[in-house]
């Protein structure tokens, strides 16, 4: 039953649309053209930002600064007893979702999915948020440059999940 749903409700949700549209007598061509190109506006105001994200983060990964920064705070995660090879997941999620996934994926294939990082690894990766990324995005299409206290709330955030997964974890399993 809930799986007829699931493929149903696309298609009547589109074809409530169009039936809305109709209602209302709204020419629905010109209105997807005009949001298509409304969106378009927006893909080439957020691109600059996108695009400079990446390229950092590629040569954050490229450096071996990630892996000298999850060296540095070594003492720290050991003392928080958060394992070391959560330590580079930590530091890249809150920048990248895409490179964070191939590190659960790389964390998953050599530990174990039913294994301590394996799960600790899933689920800081569903109660964190890639913030840099969301930020570029959602800012960048409205323009706004000063974040003020959006960057260090996210990041506490960030932090929260972090250790509320690694503790949860080890408690439950």
């Amino acid at each position: 039953m809930l799986h007829m749903f699931s493929v149903g409700v696309m298609p009547l949700v589109f074809l409530g649309i169009i039936g809305y549209g109709f209602f209302r007598r709204v020419n629905i061509f010109d209105a997807f053209l005009s949001g298509a190109a409304g969106g378009l506006k927006t893909l080439f105001g957020i691109l600059p930002a996108l695009v400079g994200l990446l390229a950092a983060i590629a040569m954050f990964r490229a450096s071996g600064a990630l892996a000298f920064t999850t060296k540095l705070l070594a003492p720290i995660t050991n003392f928080l007893h958060i394992p070391s090879e959560i330590m580079p997941l930590a530091l890249l999620r809150p920048i990248s979702g895409s490179g964070a996934l191939a590190l659960v994926n790389d964390l998953l294939t050599s530990a174990g999915s039913d294994s301590m990082v394996g799960r600790i690894a899933s689920v800081v990766m569903g109660s964190t948020e890639t913030t840099f990324y969301t930020l570029a995005v959602y800012y960048g299409a409205i323009h706004i440059r000063d974040s003020r206290h959006t960057v260090p709330a996210a990041l506490l955030a960030d932090m929260t999940g972090l250790l509320a997964g690694v503790y949860i974890c080890q408690l439950l399993y």
